[in-house]
């Protein structure tokens, strides 16, 4: 149950609806607000006012006036009209935490739609009942037009939903939830159809999925220090004091913790080495600066989930209708980009940090990771298939937001290209997912080859998580289905227990 107060959405309460259904209720003072400013839309209509989306077209066809006979008309054929995505559906976490961004957004009572409308997304929540809705065809401005409009057809009766895993036409997907179909007022398509939704659902689900990433990484980087015989002095936290970034502090804190008490460590103390690879050595500096660009995203998209990014905006104090551009999602395209550069280093670096682990040179662990190597390969190919997934997500973090292209008779002349910008973080996030996984499985592997020696509590802890999936390698056999074991983990957020007392995203 989540009592929403409008403005108020923490990052818990959108992972919450990320996760599964949830039921959403409005206090009494934000209905009184969602009624308000659908009776200033109410009395412009009486009086006679031209507004635009209320009683005019929409884009370049703003300067027609639509006769007041057909307004509902003119809602409903803006829905249908606009529902022209394409591509693959977008996942079920996505949508739900779209049906709670845009009853947010409605919600803080400057949008002119009905209660009647907030309820009925909620109700859509509630029951889960998950619009069709493609993932392609939004530019990010005038808002993400067709996945909203998709959205917005499932409670008219058009369009197709989602429940129980099964693709149902809206009109049945409603009877089984026991919703009736909507009849659009004035402006409520529009509101609707305005507004950065689905690109800031798509981002916070990268955001979501690059957490459990990062984690992940930090163990799994750990851990290969502790199999590389790396030294813990580059963690110190002087050194990091003086830099100032708290990202680095507070990653640094990390690895510190999970070290320490470290027989392999203590082992070679007084060893000849006088500094690591940047791939060990560098971790607080790399992950740090990753980790102050995930918060800053979060701080971005927060905000965004909490604003009203529709147009025209209604002020029931003053009676004023004003348009404006709040559908425009740069925010959230430049957050996108951002997330999508430290999704990239952090696969990148752990992938450095894999072929380090290969190289007897460096690791002074066997070559490749295996005894009786020449007849066994080892982990010579999972470093392949890191590599090919880290040069992948490099091409992918390329910057979206610097494109645009004008759309609706250059009336819409330049967009955010948002949804483009956040729809690769899922695919990044899942090749970063599986590199890590193949460090953790090469990290696990050379802390075996140092014993007797074994490593700290804390990482001898997450050595067993990973034993628990996979075995040791003994000898060469099909690498995909442990990769498959341990990426499955990193993606579902077991690598956060490790570090959950020692960090805060």
């Amino acid at each position: 149950m989540l009592a929403l107060k409008p403005g108020h959405l923490t990052l818990d309460d959108l992972r919450a609806a990320h996760a599964g259904p949830v039921t959403v209720t409005l206090a009494a003072d934000a209905r009184a607000a969602i009624a308000a400013a659908a009776a200033v839309v109410a009395r412009a209509i009486a009086e006679g006012r031209t507004v635009y989306g209320v009683n005019t077209g929409f884009g370049l066809l703003a300067r027609t006036r639509i006769d007041d006979a057909r307004l509902a008309e003119l809602q409903r054929a803006l829905v249908l009209s606009h529902s022209a995505g394409t591509g693959p559906l977008l996942p079920a976490p996505v949508v739900r935490l779209m049906l709670l961004l845009k009853i947010a957004s409605l919600a803080r009572g400057h949008s002119g739609v009905r209660p009647e409308v907030v309820d009925a997304l909620a109700a859509l929540l509630a029951h889960d009942v998950l619009p069709a809705i493609p993932a392609q065809g939004s530019v990010g401005a005038s808002g993400d037009l067709a996945p909203l409009a998709h959205l917005s057809a499932v409670l008219i009766g058009e369009g197709d939903a989602v429940v129980d895993g099964a693709l149902l036409p809206a009109p049945a997907a409603l009877a089984r939830a026991g919703i009736a179909p909507l009849a659009l007022g004035p402006k409520e398509g529009l509101a609707l159809l305005n507004g950065t939704q689905a690109s800031t659902a798509l981002a916070l689900a990268g955001l979501f999925a690059q957490q459990n990433v990062f984690a992940a990484a930090l163990v799994a980087g750990a851990l290969t220090v502790d199999a590389c015989q790396g030294s813990d002095t580059p963690f110190d936290a002087r050194i990091h004091a003086l830099r100032g970034h708290p990202g680095q502090a507070d990653t640094a804190a990390v690895y510190r913790a999970l070290l320490a008490q470290s027989p392999i460590r203590a082992s070679h103390v007084d060893c000849s080495r006088v500094q690591d690879p940047y791939s060990l050595r560098c971790q607080p500096q790399v992950m740090g600066a990753c980790l102050d660009r995930m918060r800053g995203v979060a701080t971005v998209l927060v905000t965004e989930a909490n604003g009203v990014t529709d147009n025209p905006l209604v002020f029931a104090e003053s009676g004023d209708v004003l348009s404006g551009g709040n559908f425009h999602a740069e925010p959230v395209a430049f957050a996108a980009d951002d997330l999508a550069l430290a999704i990239a280093e952090t696969g990148a670096l752990a992938e450095r940090r894999i072929a380090l682990l290969m190289d007897a040179q460096l690791s002074g662990l066997p070559p490749f990771l295996v005894e009786d190597g020449g007849v066994n390969s080892g982990f010579m190919i999972a470093q392949v298939t890191a590599a090919a997934l880290a040069s992948e997500n490099k091409a992918l973090a390329t910057p979206r937001s610097v494109d645009s292209l004008p759309t609706s008779a250059n009336q819409e002349d330049h967009v955010s290209m948002a949804t483009n910008a956040a729809l690769r973080l899922a695919p990044m996030a899942g090749n970063a997912a599986a590199i890590v996984a193949v460090e953790l499985l090469a990290a696990a592997q050379g802390i075996d080859l140092r014993r007797p020696l074994t490593t700290s509590p804390r990482l001898a802890a997450a050595h067993a998580m990973i034993r628990d999936r996979v075995a040791f390698w003994d000898r060469d056999r099909a690498f995909a289905p442990d990769l498959a074991a341990l990426r499955a983990s990193v993606e579902a957020g077991a690598w956060r227990a490790p570090v959950a007392d020692l960090l805060t995203f």
